[in-house]
């Protein structure tokens, strides 16, 4: 009875890892045009303001990135009233991924510090920005309809 018991365990671990190198892999073979995901994540999300494309040359002094580790990136950005932004990343390299969320969250945070000062209502936007990452992307994404959000980067691998 006890082999048995140790058999059943060992098949369930080697499953459960069989699976845990599935799903990783999958999000590895992830393509996203970055310029067409950020224009339609503002534009479909985003029902409070109008946000402006964010010129490539600000995005490093805007979200601190070391540009040499960026292949491509398109954000848009609102021009204060709201806390709305869209960025997406895609890095040259997969490891850079987890330094990119690291800074998304870090301007998330400054950002939801700013506002507490001056418009409150926007730090429930801020609360519940996204960030996923997927292979060599990273999304960030403070809008007005999350679950908008989540369906568009359900749909583009994320």
């Amino acid at each position: 009875m006890k082999r048995m018991k140790r058999v059943l365990l060992c098949l369930a671990g080697t499953i459960l890892a069989l699976s845990l190198a599935a799903c990783s892999g999958k999000s590895k073979d992830i393509t996203v045009d970055v310029s067409a995901l950020a224009e339609k994540l503002q534009a479909e999300t985003v029902t409070t303001d109008t946000l402006a494309k964010t010129p490539d040359e600000q995005l490093a002094s805007i979200y601190f990135f070391d540009m040499a580790k960026i292949a491509g990136a398109a954000a848009y950005a609102s021009s204060g009233a709201t806390a709305c932004e869209v960025a997406v990343v895609e890095c040259s390299e997969a490891s850079y991924t987890g330094e990119v969320e690291k800074l998304f969250k870090n301007r998330a945070q400054y950002q939801s510090d700013l506002y507490k000062s001056y418009n409150a209502g926007e730090v429930t936007k801020l609360d519940a920005a996204i960030i996923k990452t997927a292979g060599k992307y990273v999304v960030f994404c403070v809008c007005d309809d999350t679950k908008k959000a989540e369906e568009i980067l359900k749909s583009s691998g994320f």
